[in-house]
C-alpha cells in the first residue's frame, strides 16, 4: 500500500504555524478589508492635492504607511491558509479575493506616483521647507526620482495597475497546476513498498541507494510535465511577455534592466555573475568528474547527482535535535540574534512537515508588526536542516530590519534577500566541519557544501542565463514553443554539467517545473547571495564581534540604502566580480579538501 500523505486535518496543532498571531480569525480579517478600503479613500481623496504643501505630502505617507502595514498582514494571513492546504477550496478563494482586492486598491491610487514625483522635480525645496518632518520620508522621495524616467502620466500609471492583476495570472496558474492540480504516480520503492511521488519526496527518493527507484522516479516525475509541456510552455511565454511589455512601457532597454533596476541593481552585476560562472565551468566539470570516478559509475545520469558521495554517515535528525544543531551553530552571532531564533523554534512561526496539498518546497514571510512566518517540508534528512536554518536566516533578516526600521522602510530589497539565509547556512556547514575529526564524516560535510555549489551557485546561475536567454528571445520576436525552451534548456544542462555527466532527455524540460521562473529575474541572487554570505561568514567566524556588528547594520538597515552599498556596509563589494571568483576558489580549495579525505 502506497505510503500517503496527512491531510491537514490530521497534523498536530505544535507543528503548524499560528496564523491567530495576525488575525483571530477570518471575520477579523474581514474587517481589516474594510479598514484597509478606508485608508485607500482618504489618500484617493486627495487626488490633485498631494503635493500642495509638505504637509499634505507627510500626510500622504503616513497613510500610506498605515496602508503598507495592514495590506502586508492580510496578504499574508491568505497566503499562509492557501500555502498550508492548496486543496482547500474556502482559503482559495480568500486569496483569490485578497488578489483582486489588492490590485484594485493599488489601481484607486495609481495617481499618486506621477503626481507626486512632478511635485519634487519643481518643488522640493519648498515641500521641506513647509514641512520638515518631511525628511522621515527621505527613502520614498529618493527612490520615486531615481525611477522618475520610468514613471508615466497619471492615466498610464491607472492602466499599467489595471494590467498588473491579469499580467500576474501565468504565476498563478503555474501555482495551481503544481501544487493542487498535479498529481504524480506510484512507484515501487526499495523495500518493494508502493510509495507516491510527491514534490516533497522528489529529493528523498533521488537519495535512494536503488538506481532503479531513482531512474523510475526521476522519469514518472518529468513525465507529468512532458504530457502538458504544450501548455506549460504557453503559460511561460505568457509570462516572459508580460515582462517584456512591461520594461517597454516603462521605457527600459531590456526586461533584464527593468528587473534588476526595479531593486536598485545595475545589470552588469547579472553580467558579471554569467561572465565568472562561465570562466570558471571547468570546476563544476571537476565536480562532477569527482562524482562519477567516487561513485564507480560507468555512466553518471542526472538522476545519480544527489547520491551522497560518503555512504554510513547521514542518519535521520529528529526536528528537536535539528533545533539544537541551529542554536550551536548560530552562537557566533551573539546571544540577540539566538533569543528571536528559540521564539522561532519554539512560538510556532514554523509550519514544519509536509502534509496532503501543502505548497512545495520551503520559504520564509515577514509580518510587519507580528513576526516571520516559515514553511518548511521537513523529511528529517541533514539537507532538511539546511533549509531550516536557510529559512530562519530568512526571518530573522525580515525580523530584526522589522524592529528596526518602519514599516515602509523596513522592506529589504531582493537582491539581498538570499544573503541572511546562506550566511546561516555557511556557519552551519562551519560547526559540523568543527565538531568532527573523523575524516569520513568530514568528507560528507565537505561534500554537502559542494552540493551546494552545485545547485545553489552553478545551477541557479544556470537558471539565469535561461531566463535572460528566454526574455532575449522574446525581444527578438521568437515564440517560446515546447521545443524551443526544452533545446535551450538541454543546451546549457550540458554546458554546466558537462562530459562526466549524461543529460538524460527529461532534463529537457526542467524548464516546466521550475516555480522561480515566474518571479522576475529573481534566480540569479542566489548565486550572488552565496558568494556574498561565504565572505560574511567567513568575516564573522575570523573577527568577530566587530564583524557581527557590522552586520547587524546589514539586517536592520530595510531600504534605507541601495543593496550593493548595504552589502559594502557589512563587509562585501557586489559590484566587483571578485566575491564570485574568490567563492569560486573556496569551491576549488574545497575539492581538494575532499579528496585528501576520501
Amino acid at each position: 500500500m502506497a505510503q500517503e500523505l496527512k491531510k491537514r486535518s490530521e497534523v498536530a496543532v505544535e507543528n503548524t504555524w499560528k496564523l491567530e498571531d495576525i488575525y483571530k480569525d477570518k471575520a477579523a480579517w474581514e474587517a481589516e478589508l474594510k479598514e484597509i478600503e478606508k485608508i485607500i479613500d482618504k489618500i484617493a481623496a486627495m487626488k490633485g492635492k498631494l503635493c500642495e504643501s509638505g504637509k499634505s505630502l507627510y500626510a500622504y505617507y503616513e497613510n500610506l504607511e498605515i496602508f503598507a502595514q495592514k495590506i502586508e498582514k492580510a496578504f499574508n494571513y491568505t497566503s499562509r491558509l492557501s500555502d498550508q492546504d492548496t486543496k482547500n477550496a474556502e482559503n482559495q478563494a480568500l486569496d483569490m479575493k485578497m488578489e483582486s482586492f489588492y490590485h484594485s486598491m493599488i489601481e484607486k491610487i495609481s495617481f499618486t506616483e506621477p503626481e507626486i514625483l512632478a511635485g519634487l522635480t519643481t518643488k522640493l525645496d519648498e515641500l521641506y521647507k513647509d514641512e520638515p518632518k518631511l525628511h522621515e520620508f527621505d527613502v520614498e522621495i529618493k527612490e520615486s526620482l531615481r525611477t522618475k524616467d520610468h514613471t508615466l502620466s497619471p492615466e498610464m500609471e491607472n492602466l499599467l495597475a489595471s494590467a498588473s492583476e491579469v499580467l500576474g495570472c501565468a504565476g498563478t496558474t503555474f501555482g495551481m497546476f503544481n501544487n493542487a492540480d498535479v498529481v504524480f504516480p506510484e512507484i515501487t520503492d526499495d523495500k518493494g513498498e508502493k510509495i507516491r511521488i510527491t514534490h516533497g519526496r522528489y529529493r528523498m527518493l533521488l537519495e535512494n541507494p536503488d538506481v532503479r527507484v531513482r531512474k523510475d522516479m526521476f522519469e514518472n516525475y518529468y513525465k507529468m510535465f512532458i504530457d502538458y509541456k504544450n501548455t506549460l510552455a504557453s503559460n511561460y511565454q505568457a509570462h516572459v511577455k508580460g515582462h517584456v511589455f512591461m520594461a517597454k512601457a516603462r521605457k527600459y532597454a531590456s526586461a533584464l534592466e527593468r528587473g534588476v533596476q526595479i531593486n536598485n541593481v545595475s545589470p552588469q552585476v547579472y553580467k558579471n555573475l554569467l561572465d565568472v560562472v562561465n570562466k570558471n565551468m571547468d570546476k563544476m566539470h571537476r565536480y562532477m568528474a569527482i562524482r562519477k570516478k567516487v561513485l564507480g559509475l560507468k555512466e553518471q545520469h542526472m538522476y545519480d547527482l544527489f547520491i551522497p558521495l560518503v555512504e554510513g554517515v547521514d542518519k535521520k535528525i529528529p526536528f528537536e535535535e535539528a533545533k539544537q544543531m541551529v542554536l550551536e551553530a548560530l552562537a557566533p552571532m551573539g546571544e540577540e540574534y539566538l533569543s528571536v531564533i528559540k521564539r522561532a523554534l519554539n512560538e510556532r512561526w514554523i509550519d514544519i512537515y509536509e502534509n496532503e496539498g501543502k505548497r512545495s518546497g520551503a520559504y520564509s514571510a515577514g509580518v510587519y508588526g507580528v513576526h516571520p512566518y516559515v514553511l518548511l517540508n521537513y523529511d528529517g534528512g541533514l539537507d532538511s536542516v539546511f533549509t531550516l536554518i536557510h529559512e530562519l536566516g530568512h526571518a530573522m533578516h525580515s525580523y530584526f530590519s522589522a524592529q528596526a526600521q518602519t514599516c515602509l522602510h523596513a522592506d529589504y530589497k531582493i537582491f539581498v534577500a538570499e544573503v541572511a539565509s546562506t550566511c546561516n547556512e555557511a556557519l552551519l556547514t562551519r560547526y559540523l566541519l568543527s565538531k568532527t575529526t573523523d575524516k569520513k564524516e568530514r568528507a560528507y560535510i565537505i561534500n554537502h557544501m559542494l552540493d551546494d555549489f552545485r545547485t545553489t551557485l552553478y545551477r541557479q546561475a544556470m537558471f539565469a542565463e535561461f531566463e535572460y536567454k528566454t526574455h532575449e528571445m522574446v525581444e527578438n520576436g521568437m515564440s517560446l514553443t515546447a521545443d524551443a525552451l526544452s533545446k535551450l534548456y538541454y543546451e546549457l544542462n550540458v554546458k554546466y554539467y558537462g562530459d562526466a555527466v549524461v543529460s538524460d532527455p527529461q532534463i529537457a524540460y526542467e524548464w516546466s517545473r521550475i516555480p522561480h521562473f515566474f518571479y522576475n529575474f529573481y534566480v540569479y541572487q542566489y548565486s550572488t547571495g552565496y558568494s556574498a554570505a561565504l565572505a560574511l561568514s567567513n568575516r564573522i567566524l575570523t573577527e568577530g564581534k566587530p564583524a557581527v556588528e557590522d552586520y547587524f547594520k546589514f539586517l536592520r538597515g530595510g531600504c534605507t540604502m541601495s543593496p550593493t552599498d548595504l552589502l559594502k556596509v557589512a563587509g562585501v563589494d557586489m559590484t566587483s566580480p571578485k566575491p564570485i571568483e574568490d567563492a569560486l576558489q573556496i569551491f576549488s580549495d574545497m575539492m581538494d579538501d575532499f579528496e585528501k579525505c576520501i
